[in-house]
């Protein structure tokens, strides 16, 4: 009997295992606007439980820690837990400073990039005001296995990291424009060689290479986007578009 049953239990696993993944998105919407100013959009998994919990546990900790007011990330924060402390955060800044006309702004706005069978992107852009000049904006790509869920690392795509590198930096000379003849790749990387970016994604045109503002040399406007087409690279990639 023991033997039936663990047979009948591995058969049960390996069928689990072969069962074909089947994920869609629909749009989650998040909206408060009594006190800060708060508006989330992000596309939302749904499907096979597993695999879509582990895709929206992690959109919604990038999302919670966008809107972070603290200086390290915080792990167990839940997106609705952080809509709150960002909104309580505002309360006391107007009670603090009851003269002041500032409203508290965070707004996410998520889309999908790109979706494969081998890779799903999905880009958030946010901006954040508590006060200044000027709020941040900044955008983060997130590419994930469509097959598990995870989060695939810059080591998880790219095979040939040097290689791809060399490639990386022709292109960039190619599509970004100095201000005169005199400036060098270390006017842009402050003094340094050349570095890929935190944020690759996969696109129909291509990998898109993206600097954030101010992670490259002040003068660049904006962020920096360096499309990379797929038959330069291919021989470089784990993933396959």
């Amino acid at each position: 009997m023991k033997k039936i049953s663990l047979a009948l239990i591995t058969a049960l696993v390996l069928l689990a295992c072969n069962e074909d993944v089947k994920l869609q998105f629909e749009t989650q919407h998040i909206e408060k606007s009594s006190d800060a100013v708060i508006v989330i959009n992000y596309p939302k998994a749904i499907g096979t439980k597993a695999v879509a919990e582990k895709i929206n546990q992690q959109l919604e900790h990038v999302i919670a820690n966008e809107m972070n007011m603290a200086e390290t990330p915080e792990n167990e924060v839940s997106l609705s837990q952080a809509v709150s402390q960002f909104d309580k955060e505002y309360k006391t800044f107007k009670k603090d400073f009851q003269d002041s006309a500032q409203k508290w702004e965070a707004k996410v706005d998520g889309k999908i990039l790109f979706e494969s069978p081998e890779v799903i992107t999905i880009s958030l852009q946010s901006y954040i005001d508590t006060g200044g000049a000027h709020g941040n904006s900044r955008v983060t790509y997130l590419n994930f296995n469509p097959k598990n869920g995870v989060l695939l690392a810059q080591n998880d795509i790219i095979s040939d990291l040097a290689e791809f590198k060399k490639v990386a930096e022709k292109a960039f000379k190619e599509q970004t424009k100095p201000k005169d003849n005199d400036e060098s790749m270390e006017d842009f990387f402050f003094g340094e060689d050349f570095q890929l970016p935190s944020n690759i994604g996969f696109t129909q045109n291509g990998l898109v290479m993206l600097y954030n503002n101010y992670e490259i040399a002040s003068y660049a406007q904006g962020n920096t986007k360096i499309v990379l087409p797929y038959d330069q690279i291919n021989s470089q990639l784990k993933v396959k578009p």
